[in-house]
């Protein structure tokens, strides 16, 4: 069985559409909860971490925790990982609490992703990944696994661009946003599908 949905285009083209349908949406975030090693301490995170956030009281290895759960989820190398890693330690622990919390309780998505951006190591996909944190309701993870698997739904025009910006995620956002409303899940379950489409493609 196909677990991606993926279909050739009716136009000859070299590259493949998929359809995300309500039913294939769930099957591939089945696929995603069997065989992702991340999916229960996801999970777990979601429920404790927005709490924690917004009220400024968690720890170092808290924030540390989703950078690294961004880079270790990824694609990059071993020695991209440990400078990005490497790069958000160099944080004064006190601008990480403002700035986290900052982002929790801010109302728009470019005040959030302001907050976040100002400290070190932390790009627009990274401050994603604690917006995901933040508000798991709203937000979740962009990289270009997840993109490219829009752009073949058609959910996206563009290819992932080079330097994603806060417009750039504002459109993902809202990408996935439609997903999610037109086949009756979450966000977090549309990214999930969005997840094994890339490893089953």
């Amino acid at each position: 069985m196909n677990m991606t949905g993926y279909r050739v285009r009716p136009d000859g083209g070299n590259e493949t559409t998929i359809d995300l349908t309500r039913e294939r949406i769930e099957a591939l975030a089945n696929a995603y909860e069997a065989r992702e090693p991340f999916d229960l301490v996801e999970r777990e995170h979601t429920e404790t971490l927005p709490r924690a956030f917004a009220a400024g009281e968690f720890g170092r290895r808290d924030a540390e925790w989703v950078v690294q759960w961004y880079y270790r989820r990824g694609t990059v190398s071993d020695a991209e990982r440990r400078e990005a890693e490497e790069r958000f330690l160099d944080n004064d622990y006190e601008a990480m609490i403002d700035a986290i919390q900052g982002a929790a309780t801010a109302d728009a998505l470019d005040e959030r992703l302001g907050q976040l951006t100002a400290l070190t190591g932390v790009d627009v996909p990274v401050a994603s990944a604690f917006l995901a944190y933040v508000h798991p309701e709203e937000y979740v993870a962009v990289g270009e696994r997840e993109w490219a698997a829009l752009r073949a739904a058609g959910e996206l025009d563009e290819p992932y661009p080079e330097t994603v910006t806060a417009a750039a995620y504002r459109r993902y956002a809202r990408a996935v946003r439609s997903v999610a409303d037109r086949t009756g899940h979450d966000v977090w379950t549309v990214y999930r599908a969005l997840w094994r489409v890339g490893a089953d493609g």
